[in-house]
């Protein structure tokens, strides 16, 4: 009977450490090494390398003429119930001309990323600032005929 406790207890504990074991994630698009250097500008397409490393993490938007393609990786720890941690975050950038070719590829690394304050402004919209009462019986009686 006691044996039978023991075993209980500690089998209890060691679920209760196991509950708190650290929980590593990777997100994002894992690019091998040595297919990023099989890249040259001016030979690739872009259906080159979407065969090479396939679809883009995100492609930019504001200057259509140069696209730039991202692959982007982040691997994550968790501690029990901390917040979420990043250890290591890579992206690849890969630059194309207006020909759809291959004008460069940048590596970035997370030593290289940058913290961006924001900013705690509240976009203004039109209309009328309805209080709690207003929203909860706003609409009785207006579909009726």
């Amino acid at each position: 009977m006691r044996q039978g406790r023991f075993i209980a207890a500690a089998t209890l504990c060691l679920m209760g450490l196991g509950a708190c074991a650290t929980r590593e994630e990777f997100r994002g698009h894992k690019t091998d090494p040595e297919t990023v250097e099989l890249l040259q500008p001016g030979q690739q397409t872009q259906d080159d390398v979407r065969r090479l490393l396939g679809s883009p993490s995100s492609i930019s938007t504001f200057n259509q003429a140069n696209n730039t393609w991202y692959y982007i990786a982040r691997e994550t720890e968790q501690w029990a119930f901390t917040a979420e941690e990043m250890v290591d975050q890579r992206v690849v950038a890969i630059d194309f001309d207006g020909e759809g070719k291959v004008a460069g590829v940048r590596r970035y690394a997370m030593k290289d990323g940058k913290e961006v304050e924001m900013v705690d402004r509240v976009t203004p919209t039109k209309g009328k600032e309805l209080g709690f009462i207003e929203q909860l019986f706003g609409n009785v009686g207006k579909f009726n005929k």
